[in-house]
């Protein structure tokens, strides 16, 4: 992989620390996308790769944040979701950003930071299945702004869509939600079908 050479020491440690502090995030999100473990693996390394490869286009000082996620999400959308192309297990301990003291790939380095990778879920199944029925343009923007804490702004620029169209579609996401929970609100927590949104 030739390009994997083409950036300065400096670059690639700056890539890796800014990476491994979204690396928590994205692998989340890319369990919430794809709800199988080996393919969040996969879309995350792949788009490790892809922003290894742009990260001279990325413009230091502004949202590496919504910069990655937006990495991630096409990645999700133009591969894993249509399923044009069969993901391929890619071996991160022989590419270039690694930190030099350390001396080990990608992911040992995560490993010794004991990063967890088993999916602890924060939803009961009928959460899920109701965020899993969301239409893809709605479900993407209710992952974002409702799980991973983005703002209206930063959603915008990871889906390329006007904050209006963001503002919009996670109202009717919400209240594609609250209808889809009604019941479950009621049994569980005695929530009536009229109550507000049970996304906040």
């Amino acid at each position: 992989m030739e390009f994997l050479q083409s950036h300065d020491p400096n670059s690639d440690i700056e890539f890796n620390r800014l990476f491994e502090e979204q690396l928590n995030g994205l692998f989340s999100l890319a369990l919430r996308m794809t709800r199988n473990q080996l393919d969040a693996e996969d879309l995350v390394q792949d788009t490790a790769l892809k922003a290894y490869r742009y990260f001279n286009k990325f413009d230091m000082g502004t949202n590496f944040r919504a910069w990655i996620y937006r990495i991630l999400t096409n990645n999700f959308i133009n591969t894993y979701r249509r399923k044009k192309k069969q993901p391929t297990k890619v071996d991160l301990s022989n590419v270039a950003f690694k930190l030099p003291e350390k001396g080990a790939g990608f992911w040992d380095q995560v490993d010794n930071r004991d990063y967890n990778y088993e999916y602890e879920d924060l939803f009961d199944d009928e959460i899920n299945t109701a965020i899993d029925r969301l239409p893809e343009e709605y479900k993407i923007v209710v992952l974002l702004a409702d799980v991973e804490g983005l703002c209206y702004k930063d959603i915008a620029s990871v889906i390329n869509r006007p904050i209006g169209t963001i503002m919009s579609r996670l109202h009717r996401g919400r209240k594609m939600l609250q209808r889809s929970l009604a019941r479950y609100a009621a049994n569980e927590y005695g929530y009536g079908q009229e109550t507000g949104d049970l996304v906040a």
